[in-house]
């Protein structure tokens, strides 16, 4: 994998990637660095570290941290535009606006989408992107009583986050179920996670659901909300931030791969993340259909697997399997506080500050954008 693919390898290859999340700018530096011809396309013009959002959300200064410049990094090999469709018989990936860019190998990296904060969906450009961070500080500093609804890992992230923070603000976490964070994650996990939140001061309302999230101003700070929920309790609040409806983008690939499809909308897949049926399609991170939970590094992995299954097609190779390992999942509750697993083994707190909590693995998606953090 280290060295460059000879000239004589690549004269008929051109790879595109759609999506330019974890999966998409890991495969893209790994074929910049073996000078294998791609394309990287993607909606936003900068990789938006997600991972880090939910701080972004909080503190002052530290958005600019979290979007990386794509075009910096991969120059002519970016195009910034909206996939609308795939054309299996032309091999062609087809973009918003009517052109057409033809792959002799495809990697469907698409990811998920979910509400602001915790992740950034939008056609934007840096500026606006962080700008966008930027008032959502604002509303929280302007916020004394503050709703987070979701209990998953990006809802206990955020409470956590806000009373580091702000510990002065009363923060309510609604939850419809009774154990909080990811169901992967080893009980004794869960429950320490309940514990940070309760010694953080965040109020935990659990089993219930709210009930008029359809009519509630999200993310916008006002003087009175009345948030309701199932079983008749009532909150007033400031603000209401929802981290729960994650949903995996496949609208650019949808059509094209409608009997390919889990009912999650994510790829079917063989052992080598091709997508069934098709030698030269690939699908990584959250798009592809795997048992196990969607995580950046996670697509990481895939990236390499991937690329290197690309290079061995090329030169007739065995392909290399891809096979889900025991889980790692750290939690960080705030810049000093956290918890998780490391293969499936507990860790706590020390471990999860160390490897996650103070900087929430900024520094390696700028190391792999071959870019300097500001």
């Amino acid at each position: 994998m280290g060295s460059q693919v000879s000239s004589e390898d690549v004269r008929s290859v051109h790879v595109v990637i759609v999506g330019g999340g974890f999966g998409g700018i890991a495969a893209a530096s790994q074929l910049q660095a073996l000078n294998v011809p791609f394309t990287l396309v993607d909606m936003k013009d900068s990789f938006h570290h997600n991972v880090a959002a939910l701080r972004a959300s909080v503190e002052s200064g530290f958005a600019k941290k979290t979007f990386i410049s794509y075009s910096v990094t991969f120059k002519d090999n970016f195009r910034q535009a909206k996939v609308v469709g795939i054309d299996l018989k032309n091999q062609t990936v087809q973009l918003q606006g009517g052109e057409a860019l033809p792959f002799s190998h495809l990697i469907l990296a698409t990811g998920s989408s979910g509400p602001f904060p915790g992740k950034f969906n939008e056609v934007s450009s840096q500026q606006d992107a962080i700008q966008a961070y930027e008032n959502m500080v604002k509303q929280v500093q302007s916020s004394k009583f503050i709703v987070v609804v979701g209990g998953g890992s990006a809802g206990v992230e955020m409470a956590a986050e806000i009373k580091t923070d702000y510990p002065e603000k009363e923060v309510t976490l609604i939850h419809s179920q009774v154990p909080l964070a990811d169901k992967e994650l080893l009980p004794c996990v869960r429950q320490e996670v309940k514990e940070i939140l309760l010694r953080k001061g965040v109020q935990l309302l659990l089993s219930e659901r709210v009930s008029n999230l359809e009519e509630l101003p999200l993310n916008e700070h006002r003087e009175y909300i009345k948030v309701q929920t199932d079983k008749g309790t009532e909150v007033a609040t400031n603000l209401v931030i929802t981290c729960n409806g994650i949903k995996i983008n496949s609208s650019a690939y949808r059509s094209a791969f409608e009997s390919k499809l889990a009912s999650s909308g994510a790829l079917r897949v063989n052992e080598y993340l091709q997508v069934e049926g098709y030698s030269n399609i690939y699908a990584i991170g959250d798009c592809a259909d795997l048992k196990e939970p969607k995580m950046a590094y996670l697509a990481g992995i895939h990236a390499n697997i991937v690329t290197a299954n690309i290079i061995s097609s090329m030169k007739q190779k065995a392909l290399k399997a891809y096979k889900p390992g025991a889980l790692t999942f750290l939690l960080s509750m705030g810049r000093n506080d956290g918890v998780g697993q490391i293969s499936g083994f507990y860790v706590g707190r020390l471990m999860v500050r160390l490897a996650k909590s103070r900087d929430l693995f900024i520094s390696t998606s700028w190391k792999t954008m071959k870019q300097s953090p500001p």
